[in-house]
């Protein structure tokens, strides 16, 4: 197995709070910490939302941003061009920005800013008026979230690209839908399933985690996840419900860490002896 660095996407999504500074401080923040990739989300929630949904009460109201759901997630919800600033600020680090889009009028949007590549989400990727209109209107990659899917709907979307000839253009994760994730329910060998059906057919296999800690991640990349996405806060104890399952920027430091010297150790022995270990048999290898 050939390995590449890992790319490590900061997915702050609607962990700002509604903020751009605190959205440009998460930024600055992933990109002290090592990754190259920040992700937000984009909803047109009156597309996405029915108009119950919209008017009613946030199902747990100590996370709520507003009187209702919708109003919680308007309060959340940053317009193109505040997510085009966001761009423009990740660039100048040196980062990649990305968005996940939920409905048809926020994927027309992020288009329009063109970015290196777009996330379709697990909750919307048998959404195929979204897909299609990505497939026709946008020239990057594709990447696509697996949670909360069943294997006839991953079949139906593989079946969408292939007809297209752009199953090159996806990225395609495994992930378990829970905030947070227990171990038992993390299931990374699905990793395994994507990478023998469909690493010689996709762009790559990615690993989108929502588990305590970052010892799964470092396990997720040596079974061929080559993007490794984590929930990213500056503090777990923030109002919103994604932050809970989120990495503080120690996590993320140390994750990116650990990522970097996995990499490193993934090769053969060139040789039957190394260098290092020269000085060590003359002192230590028995002697006949």
């Amino acid at each position: 197995m050939n390995y590449e660095a890992a790319n490590v996407i900061a997915e702050i999504g609607c962990n700002h709070k509604g903020d751009i500074n605190i959205a440009k401080n998460l930024i600055k923040t992933a990109y002290e910490c090592g990754a190259n990739i920040v992700k937000f989300q984009k909803r047109s929630n009156k597309e996405l939302l029915t108009k119950e949904q919209y008017n009613s009460p946030h199902p747990n109201p100590i996370h709520a941003y507003g009187d209702s759901y919708g109003a919680h997630r308007e309060f959340l919800e940053f317009n193109i061009d505040q997510h085009f600033e966001l761009k423009k600020y990740a660039e100048n680090l040196g980062l990649i920005y990305s968005s996940s889009v939920w409905d048809l009028s926020s994927a027309k949007e992020i288009v329009s800013l063109n970015p290196e590549f777009i996330k379709v989400p697990s909750a919307c990727n048998n959404n195929f008026e979204i897909l299609q209109f990505l497939s026709q209107q946008y020239s990057g990659k594709i990447h696509i979230s697996l949670g909360m899917t069943t294997k006839h709907e991953e079949k139906s979307l593989i079946d969408f690209f292939t007809k297209k000839n752009q199953l090159k253009r996806l990225v395609i994760y495994a992930c378990t839908s829970g905030y947070p994730v227990s171990f038992d329910d993390v299931c990374m060998l699905e990793i395994l399933r994507l990478k023998n059906n469909l690493a010689d057919k996709v762009y790559g296999i990615g690993f989108s985690g929502h588990h305590l800690g970052i010892a799964v991640d470092i396990a997720a990349y040596t079974l061929g996840a080559n993007w490794i996405e984590r929930h990213f806060t500056l503090d777990r104890t923030w109002k919103g419900t994604d932050h809970s399952a989120s990495l503080e920027p120690t996590g993320l430091k140390k994750l990116s860490r650990d990522l970097q010297a996995t990499y490193k150790c993934l090769s053969y022995k060139e040789n039957d002896l190394l260098a290092v270990e020269i000085p060590q048999r003359d002192k230590l290898k028995y002697k006949k």
